[in-house]
């Protein structure tokens, strides 16, 4: 489901006008993005959690010429399931 379909299925579901859903959806994906880059943890009851965590430097191998390389230390976007969801896709 693309992000436009999730706006419209919203509008139906909610009998909201689909502009409304997509200002409200675009507004939580930027305070997610926001409190996620202040290093906050975003947690959604029923759905998951979001937080940042962070990866040291390592090595690793260049894919097209198989010549070793370093990877770079970096903050990344971490996602862990709730329960009821992880009980739903079973």
């Amino acid at each position: 489901m693309t992000k436009n379909e999730l706006i419209q299925k919203l509008a139906d579901d909610l009998n909201m006008p689909k502009a409304q859903v997509r200002r409200m959806t675009d507004a939580m994906v930027d305070t997610v993005s926001k409190t996620l880059g202040r290093g906050e943890k975003v947690q959604i009851s029923g759905l998951g959690t979001f937080h940042i965590s962070k990866r040291k430097q390592r090595e690793g191998r260049n894919p097209q010429t198989g010549a070793k390389m370093t990877i770079s230390a970096r903050n990344v976007v971490v996602f862990k399931t709730a329960k009821p969801l992880k009980e739903t896709v079973k």
